[in-house]
């Protein structure tokens, strides 16, 4: 396991966009109202913010930027990092980091670049960039992640699109030598990359105008090779099966316990998934806040957007003591232990485009 401390890196500030339009799954009309009614409860997703044709997650995690970098007052000149993590970046070529760069005005000696990884690449995120920061290359830096998930998503699969929404967010971090270490647990099994995948539009199956074809795959599923696919057992047993061990190593190796930690934050896969593995580390409700139930799963975002969204007033008026724990795609997972002090946290910003 790749388990390993960084020292002197603070988080300052994060903030969270969501595109305005939202979609309610109780209006999902492709399956009936019991089936609809039973997702609701047993998935967990109410309602989801579905961006409008235009707009990119890049849109979003700009939107989030702009606003809380004028909070912070940062001059934009001495952030010299800036790592873009996401599955739907703007282009094939270039890389989406530069074109925010640019976006934003920041310099042109500021590093940037895109990491293309989906559930767990907050958790990752943060070790780069922190890791590059306790490096000496930079003072300043911002991760940008996010990802428009409904792009691919097929409105006759009832395994993926109630599940899904669109998010991006932007957390700022600064060198700080007097900072609480981010402690990490980070792990990967390629094995079982077919459990989440898009199987055309790649290097390996390029498209075609067969990848457009819809095809009937069972009752309630009709995708095309450009859709997502999700097999909802296989990424269920792998939850249940690495996550908690990934977490109790993590504060074994910290010597810590869950009863130092303020709040537990799960990628928000789905709400059975979370509430089986909250139960299974015997934790209290109060302690493991969801956002499934307003935006859905937002892929990478979902660590960030929950914190943003549910534990503003602690982020923003103290000390708080976070296990962020993110898992999904790849497949890959990781946890991470951090310690934030009063960051700067604006309020959710709705993008209307």
């Amino acid at each position: 396991m790749a388990i390993f401390s960084i020292p002197s890196i603070r988080l300052t500030g994060m903030a969270a966009s969501v595109p305005q339009p939202s979609e309610h799954n109780a209006d999902y009309t492709w399956i009936s109202k019991k089936e609809r009614e039973y997702l609701i409860r047993n998935i967990g997703v109410e309602t989801r913010h579905v961006a409008p044709k235009g707009v990119t997650t890049s849109d979003l995690c700009v939107v989030a930027a702009e606003k809380l970098l004028n909070e912070l007052n940062w001059d934009r000149k001495e952030i010299e990092l800036l790592i873009f993590v996401s599955q739907s970046r703007d282009y094939l070529v270039p890389t989406t980091a530069c074109i925010v760069q640019d976006r934003l005005g920041l310099s042109h000696s500021c590093i940037a670049y895109d990491v293309g990884m989906g559930c767990s690449g907050y958790v990752y995120g943060l070790s780069m960039v922190a890791s590059m920061m306790q490096s000496g290359v930079a003072k300043k830096a911002l991760l940008m992640v996010g990802d428009i998930s409904t792009l691919t998503t097929s409105y006759r699969d009832k395994s993926t699109y109630p599940l899904f929404g669109d998010a991006g967010t932007v957390t700022a971090l600064e060198f700080n030598p007097g900072a609480t270490p981010f402690a990490f647990n980070l792990q990967t099994d390629g094995s079982g990359y077919k459990a989440i995948m898009i199987k055309d539009g790649g290097a390996r199956h390029k498209m075609t105008r067969q990848s457009f074809d819809m095809k009937k795959i069972s009752k309630g599923i009709i995708r095309s090779r450009l859709n997502v696919e999700l097999d909802g057992i296989e990424v269920f047993n792998f939850s249940l099966r690495e996550v908690v061990p990934n977490i109790k190593s993590l504060l074994k190796y910290t010597e810590k316990s869950l009863d130092d930690i303020d709040f537990l934050v799960f990628h928000q896969a789905n709400l059975l998934i979370n509430n089986t593995l909250r139960k299974m580390l015997k934790l209290d409700p109060e302690k493991v806040p969801y956002s499934i139930r307003e935006y859905g799963n937002t892929s990478g975002a979902s660590v960030p957007l929950t914190m943003v969204s549910q534990l503003r007033e602690q982020l923003t008026t103290g000390k708080v003591k976070l296990m962020l724990s993110a898992f999904g795609v790849g497949l890959s997972w990781g946890s991470v232990l951090l310690e934030t002090d009063g960051i700067v946290c604006p309020e959710v910003i709705e993008f209307d485009k």
